[in-house]
């Protein structure tokens, strides 16, 4: 009993409800931000109406919760008009992220900015294809500054870090003084060019009603984290904060093969971020301020042109801290000094900011409705409720509801523990709507099935199975004879592949999904022991990710070493190819 780990100690009144209840405090203190009325979780300017009047560029922003104050926290006039935060760690679905489009939508059009996770790139690439579709004037800018990855591996690519809240800085200040879409777009392309952010640990955090994804001992440190729980790329012993803060700076500029991400040359000017991230203590931050601005000053003959020190971008209640630099022009000074009633961000930091108050009528709910687009209904009859189709989902969604803790324990290390969880929420919405799922034809019921996990599971693999249902519903509009289902199939792992960016060997669900299909294309004849082989191969493909190095994802930012077992993702694909394959057998004899 004393070796049993319990779920780290929050004041909450229930995981499932955290991110509405904070939600929910923080318009009430903040009578400029209100909540959109509609089911979504989306964080707008309570004067809206005026913004859309004036006709200026809107900005959008989203991501996973437990980041606080980001993203929620910067919207307000001279920053974001809107922000769609997800579940704990977890991206938000398209659909909320087009109704925060739709909200917000000028004549002068709308910047999405993005921070660089498979999540969040896949579901907003969906809600502004989506929002092109309906004629709304769209960009999105996807922001990577991490500095922490060898840049010769290939990987999921630089996360987003704390310099997205420079980003979001500058372009409000630009959308403030009326600049347009095209302006803003390239000037904010320009400046991801020259921001870079790395982060360190001393303790890590944990998702609600969950214990922590890693352990450090007494005297280690975690370099080169994200900020969703995972672990670092590099481990290392503590030393004290001068020795450690010179360690972050030589890493976020090394100029070391592989890593040349940062330039940071003498006399360089840059402004610099000393970001929170979470569980750091005030005393503690200002002696990482010291220490990095003495750094700069006396050991690179950098100027600091300006420095913000706060909490700006967290991993919940994580001990830690990251240093952001910017490379600094006289321009970018400006917009960064230009006044924004954002509550989140530091207006007293250099004394030359001014706060401004004042009260907004909350009138914009009509506008603001979210409104449902009609989709193309298809053709067909019902499937019928003891169709084998049928059969097959339920042994699917009860295989993955009883490895729920299974695949959260291998998602523990690589990832931030969900994956069990997230894939029991689908399946048990799944099971919920069997009867009307019945009553469709195939085509129609892979769509739905799409729906529903795109919004119960979230995130990137709610994302990721909903393109792959989506796509695989496309090729069963002729009779469903065995045939049509390989192809089905198959036009789901390209499009998993195209749209995920990740290939066979990159340690991920593809591992186990296209060995299996690619000999189901290439068989003669699709029977019992075609089927019983491609299970075979399916679950030699999940058991040959254990120790294979990561390359997509958030395990390709986790050290190797600490990747010892199977990936969760490929597991999960043998767990429901296996589901299918027993019931394959039992109707076909096998």
């Amino acid at each position: 009993m004393a070796d049993k780990i319990f779920p780290t100690k929050k004041l909450i009144n229930s995981p499932s409800t955290s991110v509405e209840d904070s939600l929910n405090g923080l318009t009430l203190v903040y009578p400029s931000l209100q909540l959109l009325r509609s089911r979504h979780k989306i964080v707008i300017r309570s004067d809206i109406d005026d913004v859309i009047s004036s006709g200026q560029v809107t900005l959008v922003c989203g991501g996973g919760s437990g980041h606080e104050p980001a993203h929620v926290g910067f919207v307000g006039k001279g920053m974001l008009t809107a922000a769609v935060p997800g579940a704990v760690f977890a991206s938000p679905p398209s659909e909320a992220i087009l109704a925060s489009f739709r909200a917000v939508t000028t004549p002068a059009g709308t910047l999405a900015i993005v921070t660089n996770y498979t999540g969040d790139r896949l579901n907003f690439g969906i809600a502004v294809e989506k929002a092109r579709a309906e004629g709304i004037k769209v960009e999105m800018i996807v922001i990577g500054d991490d500095c922490a990855l060898p840049s010769v591996s290939k990987t999921a690519g630089r996360r987003g870090l704390c310099g997205t809240i420079l980003i979001y800085k500058i372009a409000g200040a630009m959308a403030e003084q009326g600049c347009d879409l095209d302006t803003i777009y390239k000037k904010v392309l320009k400046v991801a060019e020259c921001v870079g952010t790395i982060g360190v640990s001393l303790n890590p955090c944990s998702v609600p009603g969950r214990s922590p994804n890693f352990i450090l001992g007494p005297d280690e440190i975690e370099l080169g984290l994200g900020i969703h729980g995972e672990a670092g790329y590099k481990r290392c012993k503590l030393e004290s904060c001068e020795k450690m803060v010179e360690i972050i700076l030589n890493q976020l500029s090394s100029i070391e093969p592989g890593y040349k991400y940062f330039q940071l040359q003498p006399n360089s000017h840059v402004v610099l971020v000393v970001n929170n991230l979470g569980g750091l203590s005030n005393l503690e931050m200002g002696i990482v301020a010291k220490e990095a601005i003495r750094f700069l000053t006396n050991k690179r003959g950098v100027c600091v042109e300006m420095a913000y020190m706060g909490t700006f971008m967290t991993s919940l209640e994580m001990q830690g801290v990251s240093l952001t630099l910017l490379e600094y022009t006289e321009e970018l000074g400006q917009y960064l000094d230009c006044p924004t009633e954002a509550p989140a961000w530091p207006n007293g930091c250099t004394g030359r900011r001014l706060a401004k108050g004042g009260q907004f009528a909350i009138n914009a709910s009509q506008r603001a409705e979210d409104r449902d687009i009609a989709s193309k209904t298809l053709l067909g009859v019902g499937i019928g409720k003891e169709s084998l189709f049928i059969e097959c989902l339920e042994s699917v969604c009860l295989a993955l509801s009883e490895n729920k803790d299974r695949l959260d324990k291998l998602d523990s290390i690589g990832g931030d523990g969900d994956c069990g969880s997230t894939l029991y929420a689908g399946s048990q919405a799944i099971l919920t709507e069997i009867d009307s799922l019945a009553e469709m034809n195939h085509s129609q019921s892979l769509l739905k099935i799409a729906s529903i996990v795109e919004r119960v599971m979230g995130g990137a693999s709610g994302a990721l199975y909903s393109l792959f249902l989506t796509a695989a519903a496309g090729q069963l509009d002729t009779p469903c004879v065995p045939r049509s289902w390989v192809e089905a199939l198959s036009r789901g792992v390209e499009s998993v592949a195209k749209y995920g960016g990740a290939s066979p060997g990159d340690r991920t669900m593809l591992d186990a999904l296209h060995p299996t299909v690619h000999y189901l294309y290439n068989s003669s004849t699709i029977n019992s022991n075609a089927i019983q082989s491609a299970v075979q191969l399916c679950n030699e493909g999940a058991n040959a990710t254990k120790g294979m190095c990561a390359r997509a994802g958030r395990a390709s930012y986790v050290s190797q070493d600490l990747l010892r077992d199977e990936d969760p993702g490929a597991v999960a694909v043998s767990i429901w190819f296996n589901a299918i394959g027993r019931v394959l057998a039992k109707k076909w004899k096998c």
